[in-house]
């Protein structure tokens, strides 16, 4: 089980993020070298676990730079053929390396930006991209209707890059169905899909079943809810963990690798305490009591997105 965890690198590649607590986990220096050593740390962790799915994103801070130059010092893990290093198109980091930026990221969709953003992510991670997605698709979004944008990126398919998107928002199940349905030049554009999946918002799983069942890997993110289902985190959460015994961190992963359709689970791990207590959480079985302790306390998805939205960079 612990080969199907990858490694986000959403909070290591920049000083700021929406996951909750970390002022304890990361400290005081967020400079650029304390986070690129972070970024090695952690990364070498996971690695040494199994896990071989690697994601970042160009408006990840510097995550990107963070990986290349952590391959670069593992020529071991660069030449595994297991290893799969994926990223994302589609934002773009405008905080400046700033706590206090009054917006950290942009969004784009255009054309312009896939070639711009495909271009620098080549730069920097080069022949070890194997997976490129369109960052956070939602229903308002043009990218799944943009005839040459989708052509760009079949273009790419053809030359042997894996193309999938990443969803978000109160509707991913609808966009996951709607890129279900792109084809290009008689083939499906997207063989990927990554979406956010956990406990508190599990709308998006029959959707996220029927792209499995088309052959997709559907590979899971924000399983802990950027800190409401890790340890400290929602009260009303922690008394079900603890009435199955299980750590609240741990319980999230499980039941998110327990899903049938769920191919990859994104760890948000920034130190390397989080990933043993991930791959200790993947190697649990549990039964359906203790996989179904967190079920009742779903909400609505306009309500997890909404309090989501309203969630302080930190």
């Amino acid at each position: 089980m612990t080969a199907r965890l990858g490694l986000g690198l959403a909070a290591l590649g920049r000083p700021a993020y929406i996951t909750a607590g970390r002022d304890g986990d990361l400290g005081a220096d967020r400079s650029v070298a304390a986070m690129r050593d972070r970024a090695a740390t952690v990364l070498g962790a996971a690695w040494s676990t199994g896990v071989r799915h690697l994601d970042a994103a160009r408006s990840y801070g510097r995550a990107e730079e963070f990986l290349a130059h952590w391959l670069a010092s593992r020529p071991d893990v660069a030449g595994d053929a297991s290893l799969v290093v994926a990223s994302k198109w589609g934002y773009r980091y405008v905080g400046g390396w700033r706590m206090d930026a009054e917006v950290h990221e942009v969004k784009d969709h255009s054309l312009g930006a896939f070639t711009e953003q495909l271009a620098q992510t080549r730069d920097l991670l080069g022949e070890h991209l194997r997976l490129y997605q369109v960052h956070s698709v939602t229903p308002d979004s043009p990218v799944l209707r943009d005839g040459p944008l989708l052509r760009a990126l079949a273009a790419e398919r053809e030359r042997g890059l894996r193309i999938g998107l990443s969803t978000s928002g109160p509707h991913q199940g609808d966009v996951v169905r709607a890129a279900l349905e792109v084809v290009v030049d008689g083939e499906q554009l997207f063989s990927e899909v990554q979406s956010t999946w956990n406990p508190l918002e599990p709308s998006a799983g029959p959707a996220l079943g029927d792209a499995a069942g088309a052959g997709w890997l559907v590979v899971v993110k924000e399983v802990l809810a950027n800190g409401r289902l890790a340890p400290g985190g929602d009260p009303g959460a922690q008394r079900a963990a603890h009435r199955v015994d299980v750590r609240l961190d741990q319980l999230a992963l499980a039941t998110a690798l327990a899903q049938p359709w769920a191919g990859v689970v994104l760890s948000g791990a920034v130190t390397p305490e989080q990933v043993a207590r991930g791959a200790a959480a993947a190697r649990l079985e549990l039964d359906d009591d203790a996989l179904q302790a967190l079920a009742p306390l779903a909400q609505e998805p306009a309500t997890y997105w909404g309090e989501r939205s309203a969630r302080d960079w930190r």
